[in-house]
Parts: structure tokens; C-alpha cells; sequence
């Protein structure tokens, strides 16, 4: 999949894909960066909760030079990321989910900014049974090129759901009966001793600081691998793995 042809280059072709209903990862402003159609873009990525980020020229450049037909594109500070999938509502794969008669499974992730690590859980979660994915508008992965190969077509098949506060996803699952599970590798209860058998959302933080403090507290209950080897932590795509698979075990037991 060519990432370039995802890319767009000035501020009239960004205005005119937002006013044409086109959705955005991301879009990058060169900062400091004032101007009438600059303000139109602000205003149309808001309305559509679309992440924008201030950067460097340095930074607009060098995406010029990887992404333009022949580097010369007229950026005018203006770069817009767009979707390679499409997002959905909570309420939407819920609504899905029990119209089939199945039992919720979400994965949510919180802070999982490697591509690499996002594709391979998409990969694991779709794989496993998992409804949909669950991801912050700021402070995610970028979903491009390269998760999309980690993934091996999973995201194509897998829901992802898109939301401005986690926080305020999280409360919305409690309101309608999900049940939040953290992973907490060396505090949480052991998987096999835990009900996954009840609409779950399973929580996954960030390997360098885990789950934030904030989404800690919103979860019912904490969960953790076994381990007994020298190397207390694992890569947080395999325990993604590991816990969608006990989870699948678990359910197909249940019927």
C-alpha cells in the first residue's frame, strides 16, 4: 500500500478533502503559521475531532521529500494525513455486537504510539475475536503503511474506534455494562482466575509507563501474565496475544 497517495500538500486541497466529508489521522501545521484558510482548517479538523500538530519546517520538509511526487510539492505548511481506514462509534460496535448476539470484547489502548506495536495487536485482537479497537484522537499511532503490514490486513477487518478522551470512553462502557480489565503484568489477578466471559474491555498501556493513572482508575479490575523467567516484562503486542488468547480459551469453554 503506498503511503504517499494518503498524503496531501496545501492548505486549499486539506480545506476542500475536509469540506468533501474526507477523514484525517492527522493534520501537521508549520508553526507560527497565521493565515485566513489556516483558521478554516483549525476550525474543519475540530468540528471532526481530527488531531493537528504544530511542527517544525524541518519536519514539513522532510515529508515533502519521503511522500511528493518528485519533491516538489507546494506544501504552504500544510500536510494532511488521510485515513487508511475507516473509524466508528462505541455506540455503533455495541449496537453491532449484540444485534449478532456476542458478547462485547474491546481492546483499548492507551498510550501505544510504535506502529509496529499497534499493528501486531490489531493482528492478535482481530485474530482472537475482539470486536474493535479503541484508541485516543492524541498520543496514538499513527495508522499507516507500516501498522498496516504489522497488522497483516487485520485493520482492514477490525473496527477502530477513534475517541477525544478515553476517560470519557471508558465511563460509556461502565454505563452500559462492560466490565474494564487493566493489564498490570506484575500486580494484576492472574488470567486464568478471572470471568472473561461477561462484555470486557481490556486495557493495554504504553510499555515505558503503562497504563496511566487516570484510565487506572476507571478499570474494575486488574490483570497480570505469570512469569517466571529472569526477564520480568513483555513486549506489550505479546501480551496483547496472550491475553486475547485466554480470553478466546476462556469463552469457548463458556459456549
Amino acid at each position: 500500500m503506498s503511503e504517499s497517495k494518503f498524503c496531501i500538500f496545501g492548505r486549499k486541497p486539506v480545506i476542500e478533502a475536509l469540506r468533501a466529508g474526507k477523514r484525517f489521522d492527522k493534520i501537521l501545521l508549520l508553526k507560527n503559521i497565521v493565515s485566513d484558510e489556516i483558521k478554516e482548517i483549525q476550525t474543519l479538523a475540530r468540528q471532526v475531532e481530527t488531531p493537528i500538530q504544530n511542527v517544525p519546517r524541518e519536519k514539513i520538509e522532510s515529508i515533502v521529500k519521503k511522500y511528493a511526487k518528485y519533491h516538489e510539492a507546494n506544501h504552504q505548511g500544510v500536510v494532511g494525513f488521510l485515513s487508511m481506514i475507516e473509524y466508528h462509534t462505541i455506540d455503533d460496535v455495541l449496537h453491532q455486537v449484540y444485534a449478532r448476539g456476542e458478547t462485547p470484547l474491546l481492546v483499548v489502548l492507551d498510550g501505544i504510539t510504535d506502529v509496529g506495536n499497534f499493528g501486531a495487536i490489531a493482528r492478535s485482537a482481530e485474530c482472537l475475536g475482539a470486536h474493535a479497537l479503541i484508541v485516543p484522537a492524541q498520543g496514538s499511532a499513527q495508522i499507516n503503511a507500516e501498522a498496516m503490514k504489522a497488522s497483516a490486513g487485520a485493520l482492514n477487518n477490525i473496527l477502530v474506534c477513534r475517541e477525544k478522551s478515553l476517560i470519557i470512553a471508558l465511563k460509556f462502557l461502565r454505563a452500559n455494562g462492560i466490565r474494564i480489565f487493566g493489564s498490570e503484568m506484575e500486580k494484576g489477578n492472574v488470567l486464568s482466575s478471572v470471568d472473561f466471559s461477561v462484555p470486557c474491555a481490556i486495557v493495554l498501556g504504553s510499555e515505558g509507563s503503562g497504563i496511566s493513572k487516570d484510565i487506572l482508575k476507571l478499570c474494575d479490575e486488574t490483570i497480570g501474565i505469570p512469569m517466571k523467567g529472569a526477564t520480568q516484562s513483555l513486549n506489550v503486542s505479546v501480551a496483547a496475544g496472550i491475553i486475547m488468547y485466554e480470553i478466546n480459551k476462556t469463552r469457548s469453554v463458556h459456549g
